[in-house]
Formats: C-alpha cells, structure tokens, sequence
C-alpha cells in the first residue's frame, strides 16, 4: 500500500460520517491537540496562524470604525453578575466558579467570565458623566470559559478564543446604527476574507442573547446542511444601564440612561470554514486568509539545481504572496499529500524537466486542476490565480447554499425536506414562540434569523395556520 493512500486513509469521508471526517481534518491538519481538561483544545501553530489572519482583519476594520481596543479581567464577582437579572439566567448553566483562593475558601464565588457585559457596565457606570464622555466605542480580544456539556474543536469548547465589542451611545438611534453596522463588518469579514456567504436578520424572541433589546445576526450553511451563527450583534438599548446606574448628564443637563450594544465573533469561524470549504482530503483555505498561499514542492530535489532553483522561486513569490517551501526528504507523493490536507490554495511543482522549459507547475486546491507557467510569467499569474480560487469558493458555497434552501408551508413539508434536502427551510412564521417550541421539539429544528429581505411565501403559518407576515429561516443547527 502506497503512503499517498495511507495518508488520505487517515480521514474518513464526510459522506460515511461527517462528525468524524471532520475532527479527523482538525486533527490531521494540525489545527488542534485535545487540552488535558475535557472540552478544552490547544491551538496550534496553523490553526493559530489562520484565527491571526481572521483577528488581524476584523481588527483592522474594527479599529477602521472608531474603535478602540481593551482588556478587561477574566473574573467577574458573583455580586456583580448577579445585577442584571435576565443575562445571569442566561448563562448560569454554562459559568464556571471559581470558590477557593489556595487553600482558603473566598468569601464570594468568582465567576471565570463567560462574557463580559457586566464587567464593562460597571466600568461605563463609574467612567461616564456627561454627553462628552459619549461614545464609548470598545472591543477586547479576549478568551472566555463556558461550561458546554457536549464539545467539538472551534464549535463548542469549554474555553475559547473571540473578540467581544461593548459600546455606550446617548441615544437608542445611535446604539441602532452601531448594531447594524457591525453585523456588516462580520458580513464583509466572512463573505469576503472566508469565503462563506451569509444570512443577514434578526433573532426570535427566544434566540435572542439573554438581555438583548434584539440580537442581529449572521447565518451561515455548512456542507451537511446544518447551520452555523458565525456572529452576533446586540442592541441593548437602556436595560443594562438602568441595572447598572450608567447615567449622564445631556446637553440641557438632564440625567439620561445610555444606550449599549454588544457584538462578537469567536474561533468557531474556523469551525465553519472546514465545514464549508473542506472535502475528503482534507481543508480547503481562502486565499485572503491562508496562512501559506502558496506552496513550492521540488521534484527530484536530490538533483543538482533543482533546490536552489526552488528556493529563488520562493523569494521571487515572496514579494506578492505568503509563500514557503517543502524541502524535507519526503516523497512528493506525501508532500502533495500534506498540502491538500492543509488546503493551500496553490501548489508549486518545479523539477528538473520544468527547469529545462523554464516552467513550473501550478495546482490549485479547490478543483485540482494543473497549470503549466513559464517562471517569467509566473509573478502575474499568480496574484490572478488566488483571486480566482477566493472567487470560486464563494461561488461554490453560495450555489450549495442555494441548493440547500427549500421553501416550506407546513410542518410536513418542513419535514419532508429534512429527509430529502436538508438545509435551509424558509416558512412563514405567526410570532409566536409556542410554534417554535413545538417545531423544535417534533424536527430538532431552531428558527435562524428573520431575514433582512423579505419573502412572503405563504399568507399563514406554517405550524399553527395563523395569519403570517414574518418570514424566517429554519434549520437544524451547530
């Protein structure tokens, strides 16, 4: 048996078991070694360097909206998390107490943060006086511990990694206006930097973020058909500052509540991006957030020139791409291997023949297909072909994406289309959350978001038989 089929043998097919092919991808890509804790998962140096090239583009345009960055503390006393009734509810399953201090038993229960809305209320509360101490535009990179029953890689963890805004604004239209403007920033980041095309709309009721006036959200589709939220913006409006006190004085010196939001994404992004993109070799990465674009892999390198040659090529792409060279003693075979299995967007083989035609070949890793370039050209192409594969994968996960949305109007067809598409369902919805919980219950199914667009497929519900002006998304989810 060949190593190139041993290689490939180590991930299981998505279509026998996409649950298992994909841990063995996160596993096998070196995304990620399981922590010593249950739950918990160490990032390791791929896997961290693609969560960097995400990080570093939402902070540049975080920053680009008139943000600017902080760190708060990762403990948070019982007393203060208790002070906005609603959003303790929401999270108590989930915290983690912390109840000694070495061997002596504290006087409160410290919770390690889950989120830190009550940490930035109490600041805002003692920092905030007047009109002119407004906005305050803040975002923390931060880590954050939630107690998940079940956990998988960058889905659920017990401990992860995520970007967490907190904003205090005078009014309620300028609180809006950041809700919505940050859910377009996650929308540029992951549709235009992952790949990945998105859902725009607001929560239910009952899948708003615990306190929330609304949550906004964005939804995304995975190749199995379940749906992943890759990010989250909440208006607040003024209920955290009446719990918390966060008043100033206006411009006529009357004393006023402020207005907040919340907003954030997390590393499960890079859980969404191998369920997209990925396929039975392994990952398939974005060129705009690859940590290598490209990848030279010398053919016959034991050969005279032949590595040198190579190692001029990568100084030569390094000017217009992130590039690097395997010049280990593996077999290309294996080496062609490990590049599809980390999904580099392009492959560079040059060997002694490709020397002699002053020629390399170019393999892209979202079709496969083989390129034949002369090295004077190669400069020029290059640039072009990243742009093409980012362009394809878009392409691609938003016709799946098409191909997996039905539109339904009963529960029997929203059931049929479980069996036979599963995906995206498009009902008309009444409102109300009774028939939520009974779809959940019956199919496993949560609503997604009520979208930005609006379609009226049905006049009534597709559950009770009401009267419906709400159309919503559905699916079952991550």
């Amino acid at each position: 048996m060949s190593k190139k089929k041993q290689f490939v043998e180590q991930i299981t097919s998505m279509e026998e078991d996409f649950a298992q092919w994909y841990t063995d991808v996160v596993k096998e890509a070196e995304l990620v070694d399981y922590g010593p804790v249950r739950g918990t998962m160490i990032i390791e140096p791929y896997g961290f360097a693609l969560w960097e090239n995400i990080r570093d583009e939402l902070d540049r345009q975080i920053k680009e909206t008139g943000h600017e960055n902080v760190q708060f503390p990762l403990f948070i006393p019982e007393s203060l998390l208790q002070k906005e009734k609603d959003h303790v509810e929401g999270f108590a399953p989930e915290v983690a107490w912390v109840t000694h201090g070495g061997d002596a038993e504290l006087g409160e229960r410290i919770c390690v943060r889950p989120t830190s809305e009550v940490l930035f209320c109490d600041y805002y509360a003692n920092k905030i006086h007047s009109y002119r101490d407004l906005p305050k535009l803040y975002n923390q990179w931060a880590n954050v511990v939630r107690w998940e029953k079940t956990t998988r890689p960058f889905l659920r963890s017990l401990e992860f990694l995520w970007q967490e805004g907190h904003t205090a604004h005078a009014t309620r239209e300028e609180a809006a206006e950041e809700t919505d403007r940050m859910l377009e920033v996650y929308a540029d980041v992951v549709e235009n930097y992952l790949a990945i095309p998105v859902l725009k709309g607001r929560k239910t009721e009952s899948e708003k973020f615990a306190g929330a006036e609304y949550t906004l959200t964005i939804e995304t589709l995975m190749h199995d058909g379940k749906a992943l939220q890759a990010g989250t913006s909440h208006l607040f409006g003024d209920g955290f500052a009446r719990a918390f006190d966060i008043t100033y004085l206006d411009k006529e010196g009357k004393q006023q509540y402020v207005h907040q939001t919340s907003w954030g994404i997390t590393t499960r992004l890079i859980g969404a991006l191998i369920m997209v993109h990925g396929d039975n070799r392994g990952l398939v990465i974005p060129p705009k957030i690859a940590p290598k674009q490209v990848m030279i892999v010398p053919i016959a390198q034991h050969k005279e020139g032949v590595l040198d040659r190579a190692y001029d090529l990568r100084d030569q792409l390094a000017k217009i791409a992130r590039v690097d060279i395997d010049a280990s003693d593996k077999m290309p075979g294996w080496k062609f291997n490990e590049c599809e299995m980390k999904g580099y967007p392009i492959r560079v083989e040059i060997g002694p023949k490709d020397i002699e035609k002053n020629q390399a070949v170019l393999v892209r890793r979202d079709t496969g297909e083989k390129e034949f370039i002369a090295l004077d050209e190669i400069e020029a192409r290059v640039p072009a072909l990243l742009e093409e594969i980012q362009q394809n994968l878009f392409d691609r996960a938003f016709e799946h994406r098409n191909k997996k949305t039905t539109a339904v109007k009963s529960i029997e067809e929203m059931e049929k289309a479980l069996e036979e598409n599963a995906g995206f369902m498009k009902a008309m919805w009444c409102g109300e959350e009774a028939c939520e919980e009974e779809v959940k219950e019956a199919l496993q199914v949560t609503s997604r978001c009520i979208p930005r667009e609006q379609e009226k497929i049905a006049d009534t519900c597709f559950c009770c038989g009401k009267e419906a002006d709400k159309m919503v998304y559905w699916a079952r989810a991550y």
